[in-house]
């Protein structure tokens, strides 16, 4: 059985454009973007109030598009965009589309990093990639410089995002220097591309962490974030429209080099016109204060901010969050007792949350305000359809009964970059065309208003959430076997108070160790993994000595069973669950 979207669902007014760039078809209204003249400025920082306006922010990529052509030697319609491949490594900024449009602009690749990520493995997306140039900021140079230097990109290729209250001036080019550069170099020819060009070329590579391995590269077209900016935008638009709301104020919180900061927000926000306080990462009073000061209505984050929201309501009364209509979680679902306890302390607000992934380039289903079912991730966007399967392949045709989630949408990706066994196991076809395994379980339900919803009920691919942070056990479990005090290991979720998940780690240790301490052994392996990893993927789940690993006939290990092992510990020490 096929799903599609609710019958109130537009459906999409025309096909994507499959033969411009991303930063064309987000300023150009003949693809349905927001009047300009109707348009809020699209960044605002939310700490200083520095803005620009859509026009200004359209000339600022326009210039750095023609610096970066100077300093780099890149014409538009010369060499190939693999030859053209940019990383960015930087909390967000009021600048930070403005530089993903300007390698657009030369025809390149932009690579967004996660800024939490320690320098191997920044290398290891910088060589992946093959980036040529890197932009970052102060507060991550040190590890940016360590990196570049790994994979040999030279210091003349780095550059510097500008940040509020970073007044620090570093021997690097600042995007502000690019754009004054680019007053005086010649203006670059037109892009010359041909039919279906932003159909087939990658337009970012976005480090999505699979089942096994270190993350792997997505290679996003143009035409896929086209066409999810569209997809989200048409499905937000019928509520918006029964509530009168022509343009918005949203919170840019989310990292921009996430896929979902990137095109739900980054984006699909400002092709509708609407504003969004950057903020570059979360600290509480921040948060509140940019939400009293700017009049915030559209509140994007995940479930972790939820969680410290209500541990902290004596701070949240000290402000005035009355201009906030909708809060709106992604990256992890949000349990309904969460949801319903943030709503008796603000009835007035709509609480909805999304389900996507990076190798969707963002959004399958969402919540629509006129349709909300706590607990789910709302229905299907425009353009899509899905299928439930059984684990032998057979699909499931009834609500309620748990299945994988398989789907098929204008905006699933062209696959991983030299990776073919894991593209051919994640992106399949059949007789009705090509189809994304998400690796996830979900149920489809009908809901009070009689309209399909889609409920994720766990991962199977077994990603770790951490503050909406993906984290592979595999990839844990390979650096943790480089340690002289692990003979084997498997990494599991437990729940943590702050961020939703933490990684722990079940350890056997080889038999002359014995004699050891096992406190001193798991300081030893902890520590080992804080020098290498990224602070989100630190165990702070904890680290459990057992004799052996649980695992099947073929060697995988039984998850399961060390989960229900967990569990069992924690109701005995009456944790909760």
């Amino acid at each position: 059985m096929v799903f599609y979207p609710p019958p109130w669902v537009p459906k999409l007014p025309f096909d994507p454009p499959d033969s411009v760039t991303i930063g064309e078809f987000m300023k150009s209204e003949i693809y349905g973007r927001c009047p300009i003249s109707k348009s809020r400025n699209p960044f605002t920082c939310g700490l200083t109030g520095r803005t620009y306006t859509v026009t200004e922010s359209h000339q600022r990529a326009d210039l750095i598009a023609k610096a970066l052509s100077k300093i780099m030697g890149w014409e538009p319609n010369a060499d190939s965009p693999w030859d053209k491949v940019v990383a960015v490594f930087s909390f967000n900024t009021i600048d930070y589309l403005s530089v993903l449009n300007a390698v657009h602009r030369l025809s390149g690749i932009a690579t967004p990093a996660n800024v939490a990520y320690s320098a191997e493995e920044l290398e290891h997306q910088l060589r992946s990639s093959g980036a040529k140039a890197l932009f970052t900021c102060v507060p991550v140079l040190e590890t940016a410089l360590k990196a570049a230097k790994a994979v040999g990109i030279p210091e003349d290729k780095i550059f510097i995002m500008d940040l509020p209250h970073h007044s620090q001036k570093p021997p690097f080019k600042t995007v502000d220097d690019f754009v004054e550069m680019g007053r005086s170099v010649p203006e670059l020819e037109p892009l010359r591309w041909v039919k279906g060009q932003g159909a087939r070329q990658t337009a970012f590579l976005c480090y999505s962490s699979g089942t096994s391995g270190l993350p792997k590269a997505v290679m996003i077209s143009h035409q896929n974030v086209i066409a999810n900016t569209m997809q989200y935008c048409i499905f937000e638009d019928v509520a918006r429209r029964q509530l009168g709301i022509e343009t918005q104020v949203e919170l840019g919180l989310l990292p921009f080099s996430h896929i979902y900061g990137l095109v739900v927000v980054a984006h699909s926000a400002t092709w509708r016109g609407d504003e969004v306080i950057v903020l570059p990462k979360f600290d509480l009073t921040d948060y509140l204060q940019a939400i009293e000061r700017f009049k915030i209505n559209h509140i994007l984050i995940v479930p972790p901010i939820v969680v410290r929201m209500l541990s902290s309501r004596d701070i949240l009364k000290k402000y005035d969050l009355s201009s906030i209509r909708l809060i709106f979680t992604g990256a992890a679902p949000l349990g309904k007792e969460t949801s319903d306890e943030l709503l008796r302390l603000y009835p007035n607000w709509r609480i909805g949350q999304g389900y996507g992934l990076t190798e969707s380039s963002t959004v399958v289903c969402s919540t629509s305000e006129h349709d909300i079912c706590a607990g789910t991730s709302g229905s299907l966007m425009p353009g899509t359809r899905a299928k439930i399967v059984d684990p032998n392949g057979k699909e499931i045709n009834d609500y309620g009964k748990p299945g994988e989630l398989v789907v098929q949408s204008p905006s699933v990706t062209l696959g991983y970059l030299n990776n073919e066994k894991a593209t051919a196991e994640a992106f399949i076809w059949d007789e009705d065309g090509r189809w994304l395994k998400t690796g996830d379980e979900v149920i489809v339900t009908k809901a009070d208003s009689g309209y399909e919803h889609i409920t994720i009920v766990d991962r199977l691919k077994e990603l770790i959430k951490v503050k909406g942070h993906q984290v592979a056990p595999a990839e844990l479990e390979a650096h943790l076997l480089t340690h002289p005090a692990v003979d084997d290991c498997a990494v599991i979720s437990v729940p943590d108070a702050r961020d939703g998940e933490a990684p722990k780690a079940f350890v056997v240790t080889p038999a002359a160790m014995a004699s050891r301490s096992g406190a001193e052994m798991a300081a030893e392996i902890s520590k080992h993994v804080q020098d290498h990893k990224a602070h989100y993927k630190w165990l702070k789940g904890g680290i459990e000595f057992i004799d052996a690993i649980p695992k099947s006939p073929s060697g995988k290990i039984l998850r399961r069973l060390l989960r229900d092992k967990e569990r069992e510990a924690r109701r005995g020490k009456g944790a909760k669950l």
